[in-house]
């Protein structure tokens, strides 16, 4: 899959991703303020979360409980090395049956599972975005 859109049509896209996805483990890259997070909370809105709340850059992990089931929010850009991610027990939430949302997975790569589903976003304009389901 592969979709220009406007920040308007998130919602779409959003739900177009889930319907697309052959994993439950989604990896996004984008540069800083390629709409990441913005992407992830409607994407947890989408499976049903009442609150998809903020990213978790400080706590690197939020958990969602939804109509669809539980959402593990990762992001990833603060940490120094890729073993604080094991030491917060990363290996336990992607191996459960959890929906699973990364940013910047470039950060933990040798602790990606062979199951996930990448999501690249490239920044077109100010208003217009590039998304690649791959």
């Amino acid at each position: 899959m592969e979709v220009t859109y406007l920040l308007s049509e998130i919602n779409s896209v959003a739900l177009e991703i889930l319907v697309k996805t052959k994993s439950k483990t989604l990896l996004f890259y984008g540069e800083m303020g390629a709409g990441k997070t913005t992407l992830i909370k409607k994407l947890i809105q989408a499976l049903g979360a009442e609150d998809a709340g903020s990213s978790p850059t400080f706590s690197l992990v939020n958990v969602y409980e939804t109509e669809q089931g539980t959402v593990n929010h990762f992001d990833f850009y603060r940490i120094e090395d890729e073993t604080e991610a094991w030491d917060m027990g990363l290996e336990e939430y992607l191996g459960s049956d959890a929906w699973n949302f990364v940013e910047w997975p470039e950060k933990i790569e040798n602790f990606i599972e062979k199951d996930h589903q990448k999501v690249e976003i490239v920044v077109l304009n100010e208003k217009l975005r590039k998304l690649k389901l791959c």
